[in-house]
């Protein structure tokens, strides 16, 4: 089980014409931050402090302890989305659950 977040959805048409949907989504987890982990040596942390001023200059890097990755990319006719029985909204947060050969999606509040 692991969670995801909807960061994009656009209008596809496939193969034959038929519109459909392009539904992108990133897995977020939990990464311990730099500053609770102590360097070893004085070099480890100097690269530390290093990554600790990018984070604060450069908006690429995580800076509320979580990392986004790609995981699942959806591509959907009209008739496949509204069958699947989930309508997804940008930004909210899923639960993945894959079993038995299926993947079940549940809405986190």
């Amino acid at each position: 089980m692991f969670r995801v977040r909807v960061t994009k959805i656009e209008s596809i048409r496939d193969l034959d014409g038929n519109l459909g949907k392009r539904i992108e989504l990133i897995e977020e987890r939990e990464i311990p931050r730099l500053s609770a982990i102590r360097a070893p040596t004085e070099e480890a942390q100097v690269v530390q402090d290093v990554l600790q001023a990018l984070q604060q200059q450069m908006p690429i890097f995580p800076q509320r302890g979580q990392i986004a990755l790609p995981k699942i990319i959806l591509f959907l006719t009209e008739q496949e989305y509204e069958s699947l029985g989930i309508n997804f909204d940008v930004n909210q947060v899923y639960e993945v659950n894959l079993e038995n050969q299926t993947v079940a999606f549940r809405k986190i509040a």
